[in-house]
């Protein structure tokens, strides 16, 4: 297994650690409820290190970008993020990525950790097709990146940084220092919670972790796994990359549409176009457990005894204290409140269709 550069970090704090995609990651530290919980409450510290970031440089960047993802990013400022899809040629989504506009002339896209190989492929494919006057860079083995996540994150980090936290908008980011480290410091996250994702040079982001890890702890702060990760996501009714969505999924199946812009070309925009035409024949939704069990994925879902979908995704929310999770289900039956049922060991447990998020931090 691959080890990120804060692995002997996690062995010291005695983390369990799981082969996560090849990587090998923390999946807790004391236990998932216990890490959730101070994530809502406080804040947690995450080693995001096994994702990618891949950069693109020169005069059609942009150009580039159009033409590889369904996003338009002909009005992105430099500084902000946007979230885009990028599709194979039938139209499912290959990955859901974010997008730094670092310049004019240069965006850093960062991809989910078992894709990064995939989306290089695919827009690097893109560029020599449509010969673009760019470069694309796999910088993924030189940049380390932390997820700083709850309602006491920024005050944790302030301290740490010359950067206005207090004026850095959702979803924005700013070049800077954290203990005079050369970062990357942007508002977002997938805990749905405030809070910010870090990026440093790879052999430096052990220093940003120790730096954050004095300033926090006292503060009530905690170093999470991907347990939590993976609970508090659902919660806010984010998907996960190789579970929720695949290269068979359309982002029109999911809750990503309003990731596709119709106005312009991009890869994938034909077959999309045959499935829009077409009609969806499934969905995917947020469902919360009625009756006994917990669902998980791939549980039949039923209506009347008929199989109508499966389950994705599912777990005990810790903040809403019942069973819930994401199934695709029969289009005609997606509607919130439509009561179905989970097989759960060959036998149906009744459960009801949510709207999502399941949870919405107060601001």
């Amino acid at each position: 297994m691959k080890k990120t550069p804060l692995y002997d970090k996690h062995a010291a704090l005695s983390a369990k650690i799981i082969d996560f995609g090849g990587w090998a990651m923390p999946v807790q530290y004391t236990n998932v409820i216990d890490e959730h919980r101070t994530t809502r409450s406080s804040a947690t510290l995450f080693d995001i290190c096994h994702m990618g970031e891949i950069e693109v440089r020169g005069p059609q960047a942009l150009d580039l970008l159009q033409s590889a993802l369904t996003r338009d990013f002909s009005g992105q400022k430099t500084g902000q993020v946007r979230l885009s899809a990028l599709l194979n040629d039938r139209g499912g989504i290959i990955d859901d990525l974010t997008v730094y506009k670092m310049a004019e002339d240069f965006y850093m896209l960062v991809t989910n950790a078992t894709t990064r190989e995939p989306d290089f492929l695919r827009v690097q494919s893109i560029l020599e097709e449509k010969k673009f006057d760019c470069v694309l860079s796999d910088v993924s083995d030189q940049t380390g990146k932390l997820d700083l996540q709850g309602p006491r994150s920024e005050e944790i980090l302030q301290p740490l940084t010359p950067a206005d936290l207090k004026n850095l908008r959702f979803y924005y980011f700013i070049q800077t220092q954290v203990a005079g480290i050369p970062t990357i410091i942007s508002r977002s996250g997938y805990t749905g919670e405030d809070g910010f994702e870090i990026y440093a040079a790879a052999e430096k982001i052990g220093l940003v972790w120790d730096k954050l890890m004095d300033a926090g702890v006292p503060m009530g702060m905690k170093p999470a796994g991907l347990g939590a990760r993976d609970t508090l996501r659902l919660e806010s009714g984010m998907m996960l990359n190789g579970q929720d969505i695949t290269q068979a999924i359309s982002p029109l199946e999911v809750p990503y549409a309003w990731l596709v812009d119709w106005n312009k070309d991009f890869a994938g925009k034909a077959a999309l176009t045959t499935i829009k035409e077409a009609g969806l024949r499934k969905k995917l939704v947020g469902f919360e457990m009625t009756g006994r069990g917990i669902a998980r994925h791939g549980y039949p879902v039923t209506k009347d005894g008929r199989e109508i979908g499966q389950v994705t995704s599912g777990t005990f929310s810790p903040t809403l204290h019942k069973p819930i999770g994401l199934a695709f289900v029969d289009i005609a039956l997606s509607a919130p409140d439509t009561e179905i049922s989970i097989v759960i060991r060959d036998t149906e447990s009744p459960a009801k269709i949510v709207k999502l998020p399941f949870y919405k931090r107060q601001k």
